[in-house]
């Protein structure tokens, strides 16, 4: 409606939350050194911050036992594998097979039995066994953090969401390459797809402590 501010215009109809269930896993997208490297194209300069509090949610993920899921991308030469998505966004070669761009950064290293999946695509699930994994392990919710904001982390998001796991954003957790679309994308996955979470909500949900 004209003159009501976005939260006010939002809340008659996007008041719904979600709550988290038994079994949560920490899922870390795309959180590799293409968006930590400057020179990148990439590269987002929250990045180095949110790997710092992704590091902190991995080893409470593993100290509670439970899953933590690392994706990165890697293509054919000259993109083959890329399809649309590839032709779409040129700056995507920077994933081609062998480039370092595509490594995980110091201190947030997958460890033990983390699961790491290779993506092409946007989401984490597309193309991917990600799903079936999750239910085999019997998740049902799922901690989020990764790059970008308004790109993968939405994808994978809206995804986990489809397939039926409960989404659990952290904010401290995701970078985009400007504040604008970050923060208008976590907006929007609070109002419709997620609960968009603070990091000590993100540790006491994979404690199992968190209020419900």
């Amino acid at each position: 409606m004209a003159g009501e501010d976005l939260g006010t215009n939002y809340a008659a109809t996007y008041d719904g939350h979600l709550t988290p269930g038994s079994r949560p896993a920490l899922l870390l997208v795309d959180m590799v050194r293409a968006y930590t490297a400057e020179g990148s194209p990439f590269y987002c300069a929250t990045a180095s911050a949110a790997v710092e509090v992704a590091a902190q949610l991995a080893a409470t993920a593993r100290s509670a036992g439970l899953p933590v899921i690392f994706t990165t991308v890697e293509y054919e030469p000259g993109g083959a594998n890329g399809g649309l998505f590839y032709r779409k966004v040129p700056a995507l070669k920077a994933f081609d097979a062998g480039s370092p761009l595509g490594e995980f950064p110091a201190g947030l290293q997958p460890q033990g039995d983390d699961l790491v999946v290779t993506k092409q695509y946007p989401s984490a699930f597309f193309g991917t066994a990600l799903a079936e994994r999750l239910r085999e392990w019997d998740v049902d919710t799922l901690v989020i953090g990764g790059f970008s904001t308004s790109g993968c982390v939405r994808a994978s998001t809206l995804d986990a969401l489809q397939y039926g796991f409960a989404p659990f954003v952290v904010r401290e957790a995701c970078a985009d390459r400007h504040e604008t679309p970050h923060e208008a994308n976590l907006f929007d996955l609070q109002a419709k797809y997620a609960e968009v979470i603070s990091q000590d909500i993100a540790a006491q949900i994979l404690r199992g402590t968190a209020q419900k």
